[in-house]
């Protein structure tokens, strides 16, 4: 502070000083010339307007500038600047207020974007978002939560919660949350338009650095697939421990009436010694077509890709069935394009041709039309199934690929399917990357298109 005085003011002071005694001296030579006073007191006017005008141009204008801006700054205004360079002292002054001026606008326009990063994030999310402060009003809402629950985000800002949100599940959690500050947990069901969904909403205490409560965060997750996931699952165990249960049923209730009533009777013995086996055949192929599923749907299951002609596919596949449906009466047509190269994972394929000819013979009855065609159409392997069969109800095509659906229970049992071989080309047709297309009328057929990639 001295140094910065003796630099700028003292040179000031000291003039004046210089001035008022220089003053003194004349006024007391001038012992009563009138004349001689009064010309000296208008040069010491004259000499201290000029000083008090190089003083206010030098330091007092441009620290009322200075202050101006100051309080520009102060308002938010980080664009306004103070240019001066009327002294040294008052350059540097200007260089550290438009620093100071450049340093909070970076610091704003940083908070900007990260309120914006954050705002995205939150909008973003694919699970819904409430905040509310300690006295229960709401501040933030995300766009997930408002397609959950319809209105706009002015419907919520600025509310009570208790007011806007009228699930009750939402104001137990709140006021868990409140009271025992911890995370807590519940879930219920909302309906959305015609839809049923499954929520779970998890409510967040908010604190402050003094571990104050400041109020709680509520996040929403959609747990409708899961719910949906965990049915498929209840439904798969049901529906295998029934079908499971038949044939053990009837494998240890034959066994124990032959252990009761001993193996006289031969014809008896053979029959049920027959129905053992082929119920013992039946239970076989559950479980390998059930372990067939559990290895296609694994992460790391691989396809074994070859490559052949479509003829050799053919010679290995029809014969057989072939022969089925001339015992059944059935005329069976087949088209091949002998020469069309394929690279696919030819066991998997097999099964999938085997399956899809073996429900169209089985579901066809004497004297229909059983027709198999495999060639190519535009960038696919095309594989056709096509039979006069029962047909397929239009509510019941979505359906035919699930485990265990039967379009006729009684029938497909004693044909000894296991419900289980639509579900098993699906997968095998997904892990190839193509698709399954089904059209179907009752009492009329059904015809099965696969699409492979070439």
């Amino acid at each position: 502070m001295k140094d910065v005085f003796s630099r700028t003011l003292f040179p000031y002071a000291l003039a004046i000083i210089l001035s008022l005694i220089v003053s003194g001296f004349v006024i007391w030579q001038a012992d009563g010339n009138l004349l001689l006073l009064i010309s000296m007191i208008l040069i010491e006017f004259v000499f201290l307007i000029v000083l008090i005008s190089v003083l206010y141009n030098k330091y007092v204008k441009p620290l009322s500038k200075a202050t101006s801006t100051i309080d520009e700054i102060a308002k938010g205004n980080y664009s306004a600047r103070f240019h001066s360079s009327a002294s040294d002292e008052i350059a540097e002054l200007s260089l550290k207020i438009n620093s100071l001026a450049r340093n909070m606008s970076e610091i704003s326009m940083q908070e900007q974007i990260q309120s914006k990063q954050l705002s995205t994030i939150i909008d973003n999310m694919q699970s819904g978002l409430v905040l509310i402060d300690e006295k229960g009003y709401i501040h933030v809402v995300n766009r997930k939560f408002i397609s959950m629950f319809g209105k706009t985000v002015k419907d919520y800002r600025g509310y009570l919660y208790y007011d806007v949100l009228d699930e009750e599940k939402f104001h137990k959690t709140v006021q868990k949350t409140f009271l025992y500050e911890r995370n807590i947990k519940e879930s219920f069901t909302h309906r959305s338009g015609m839809n049923k969904i499954y929520l779970e909403i998890i409510g967040a205490p908010i604190f402050n650095e003094r571990k104050v409560l400041k109020g709680a965060v509520l996040v929403l997750y959609d747990i409708t697939e899961l719910k949906k996931l965990e049915k498929t699952r209840k439904d798969f165990v049901a529906n295998v421990s029934h079908e499971l249960r038949t044939p053990i049923t009837s494998i240890k209730g034959f066994s124990e009436t032959l252990l009761e009533a001993g193996m006289n009777d031969e014809e008896t013995t053979k029959e049920f010694l027959n129905i053992i086996y082929n119920e013992s055949n039946r239970l076989q192929l559950l479980v390998e077509d059930l372990l067939s599923l559990s290895r296609l749907e694994r992460e790391d299951f691989r396809l074994v890709l070859n490559k052949f002609k479509a003829g050799e596919l053919v010679e290995e596949v029809i014969p057989a069935f072939r022969i089925n449906a001339e015992q059944k009466g059935l005329k069976f047509s087949v088209e091949v394009d002998n020469e069309m190269t394929m690279k696919v994972d030819k066991e998997r394929i097999k099964q999938v041709i085997v399956n899809l000819l073996d429900n169209a013979i089985q579901y066809t009855s004497e004297n229909g039309t059983v027709e198999f065609y495999l060639g190519h159409v535009e960038n696919y392997i095309h594989i056709k199934v096509a039979d006069t069969g029962i047909g397929i109800e239009q509510k019941a095509i979505s359906r035919i690929f699930e485990r265990f659906y039967r379009i006729d229970k009684a029938r497909s049992r004693n044909t000894g399917g296991t419900g289980l071989g639509l579900a098993i080309v699906k997968h095998i047709v997904e892990v190839h990357g193509g698709k399954i297309e089904v059209e179907s009328e009752i009492n009329k057929g059904t015809i099965i298109h696969v699409y492979l990639p070439k």
